[in-house]
C-alpha cells in the first residue's frame, strides 16, 4: 500500500504544480491584455472630444465587451490615419453603425 500511496502523492504534486503554472500563465495573460487596453484607451482619448470620451466611459461601465469592440475599431481608424478628431456626433454615428438593427416582431390576433 505504501508504494500506491507514494504514486498518488507524486501524481497529486504533479497536478498541483501544473495547476499553479496554468493559473500563473492566465494571470499574466490577463495583466498583459489589461495593459494593452489601457494603452489603446490613452491613444483613443487623445482623439475623442470630452463629450465623446464621456459617452465612451458610460458605454464601458454598462457593457465592457462592447467598449473593447469600439476601442478596437477606433484604434484601427487612428492607425490608418483616417481620423484626426472625433466629436460626440461622429461618435454617435459610429455607434449607430456598430449597433445591429433590431427587428420588430408584431403579433396579430386572428
Amino acid at each position: 500500500m505504501s508504494e500506491l500511496d507514494e504514486i498518488r502523492k507524486r501524481k497529486l504534486a504533479m497536478l498541483q504544480k501544473q495547476y499553479q503554472q496554468q493559473a500563473s500563465n492566465e494571470a499574466q495573460d490577463e495583466l498583459q491584455l489589461a495593459q494593452q487596453l489601457e494603452m489603446l484607451e490613452n491613444v483613443v482619448k487623445q482623439v475623442l472630444t470630452k463629450e465623446a470620451w464621456s459617452r465612451y466611459t458610460n458605454i464601458k461601465a454598462a457593457d465592457p465587451e462592447r467598449a473593447v469592440q469600439i476601442l478596437a475599431i477606433l484604434g484601427q481608424l487612428i492607425q490608418s490615419g483616417r481620423v484626426k478628431q472625433i466629436d460626440d456626433e461622429r461618435f454617435k454615428l459610429l455607434l449607430a453603425k456598430l449597433t445591429p438593427q433590431k427587428r420588430e416582431t408584431k403579433i396579430r390576433r386572428v
